[in-house]
């Protein structure tokens, strides 16, 4: 019952994360997004509630995280943008650099959960998204408004918090680099560079708009800025103006996604092959 509100908030935050504006003027625009959803959802759960268990701890594990976590990164990166040393180069990265000493501390204080949830593990679930889990918050958000108990268990808002930190750590680096390009090289895990993408851009980005519509990465709670940035690293590559490739996909003939059918087609093929041996 909540599937036209997430879509129609994913569409906005789609909107507002590539808009040409200020950071901090994102920041902004977003946070009153998030309140505005996070309130309307409030109220559909205090009017209809949820129709057995299944359907709460859903709504706490994959749907409430989904605002709320961009709630709390454009939190971040307005305190981020607020706090940011206005002159000196080196003064700003070593404030960035800090910052990612704290996400880092973060994620290390909540290791355990945060192998249960990537690990896509499920029975903690009925005490970590079920309003008759345990009590004792592992998370204290500063936004109390949502710590209201009908409306919060004892993970959701921590499960909202490692998200937004996944997506803050991704705007840390890239501030870092238009700041000091190669100052951010020390921070990223990357994968040794044995993979290497030989296709067309185009064809990666119709894989990484078919992923993220398909909904099968973070519980399709992950927006699609993430899932490109993931890729960069993965293969090393730097996809610019991937929306403008999307549009000139959108325009072409039938079919449209022409790699993935390809893909699908060749797949079929060699499977065909393997049968008649």
């Amino acid at each position: 019952m909540f599937e036209k509100a997430m879509s129609t908030f994913g569409e906005k935050i789609e909107t507002i994360i590539r808009s040409d504006k200020p950071d901090l003027k994102k920041a902004d625009d977003g946070i009153n997004l998030c309140i505005k959803t996070l309130s309307a959802l409030q109220k559909q759960v205090d009017k209809e509630d949820f129709e057995d268990a299944t359907s709460e701890i859903d709504f706490f594990r994959n749907i409430k995280p989904f605002p709320m976590s961009y709630l709390i990164y454009f939190t971040e990166v307005r305190s981020c943008e607020l706090s940011l040393p206005k002159a000196g180069n080196s003064f700003k990265v070593r404030f960035l650099k800090k910052e990612i000493k704290k996400i880092n501390k973060f994620f290390s204080a909540n290791n355990s959960f945060v192998n249960y949830m990537e690990q896509n593990h499920n029975y903690l679930d009925h005490e970590f998204f079920s309003r008759e889990g345990k009590r004792d918050f592992s998370f204290s958000p500063s936004i109390n408004y949502y710590q209201n108990p009908e409306f919060s268990t004892s993970h959701d808002m921590l499960w909202a918090k490692i998200q937004a930190l996944y997506r803050f750590i991704h705007y840390i680096r890239e501030k870092l680099e238009r700041i000091q390009p190669g100052s951010s090289g020390n921070f990223r895990e990357r994968q040794p560079k044995l993979l290497v993408w030989s296709g067309s851009k185009v064809s990666l980005v119709e894989i990484i708009y078919g992923l993220y519509q398909q909904g099968d990465i973070n519980h399709g709670t992950v927006d699609l800025k993430t899932i490109v940035s993931a890729f960069e690293d993965f293969f090393n590559i730097k996809l610019d103006n991937y929306y403008k490739t999307y549009s000139e996909m959108k325009a072409r003939k039938d079919p449209r996604t022409k790699y993935l059918y390809q893909i699908a087609s060749d797949l079929e093929a060699k499977m065909r092959q393997d049968d008649e041996k």
